[in-house]
């Protein structure tokens, strides 16, 4: 059902099932998948491609121009997946010719009021950012992560999966998998204990990953060293520390430690 008084450009392509709240405006070049829901007053940005089963509330913005100086114009996208839940005064940017041209959201995503997530992220699926997260420019989050309410990520952050961030945290490096972070410039504070059992981990892989930890971060071995010693410990079996491992190899801003 479209409300009388939404304003959908010709050239986008609803399917059935969406429901379109009043005042609402969906530009040109959208496509929106079966069963989203959008609430009164939103926007909906040109370019912007959403899953099936969304739900999109009141005054969120999805799919508007980059806050970039380098955007010019060109033609970029947002493309959202199925199953997203964006709330009120979201703001979920499309992309930028420089940084690949597209945001990409995964499936299941849980977008609190006010939190923000800027142009060229990739962000996996069931993601959680807690009221007023900021996610800047550039910025991988990985599956199952949460940002705490009025946390900030630098440009182009990783987050791993599983990992925690704590409200009012800023976050300035890569944020290792499985991990908890938090401060004004964040640090870890063990692993996400809690997080995994929740999400059923053995104990056998948290027992491994908690050493893993004691030797990445906490011991007085060197960046290079400790890693050498995980994979050269029985720990390194386990599928979950070879990604912490690869995670802490590949990062190029420096972890959180």
């Amino acid at each position: 059902m479209i409300h009388p008084t939404a304003i959908v450009d010709p050239k986008a392509e609803i399917a059935e099932g969406v429901e379109i709240g009043p005042y609402s405006v969906i530009e040109r070049d959208v496509v929106i998948g079966e069963g989203t829901k959008i609430g009164a007053h939103a926007v909906i940005g040109e370019g912007t491609r959403i899953g099936k089963q969304c739900q999109i509330y009141q005054f969120a913005s999805v799919g508007e121009a980059p806050q970039a100086l380098v955007y010019k114009g060109e033609k970029t996208s947002l493309i959202l997946g199925d199953q997203n839940i964006v709330r009120e005064f979201v703001t979920l940017n499309r992309g930028t010719a420089q940084g690949g041209g597209k945001t990409v959201i995964g499936n299941g995503n849980l977008f609190m009021a006010y939190s923000h997530v800027a142009h060229d992220c990739v962000i996996g699926s069931r993601t959680i950012l807690a009221n007023g997260a900021t996610l800047a420019g550039h910025i991988e989050l990985e599956d199952h992560a949460i940002i705490g309410g009025l946390s900030a990520v630098h440009q182009f952050c990783r987050i791993g999966i599983h990992a925690f961030v704590s409200g009012m945290t800023g976050i300035v490096q890569d944020l290792p998998p499985f991990m908890l972070a938090s401060g004004s410039r964040a640090k870890l504070y063990g692993l996400n204990t809690v997080g995994l059992k929740r999400f059923n981990f053995s104990e056998a892989t948290i027992r491994a990953l908690k050493k893993a930890y004691r030797i990445i971060f906490r011991s007085s071995l060197t960046l290079t060293k400790a890693v050498k010693t995980v994979e050269e410990d029985d720990i390194f079996s386990i599928p979950e520390v070879k990604h912490l491992i690869d995670f802490v190899q590949h990062s190029k801003r420096g972890i959180c430690r």
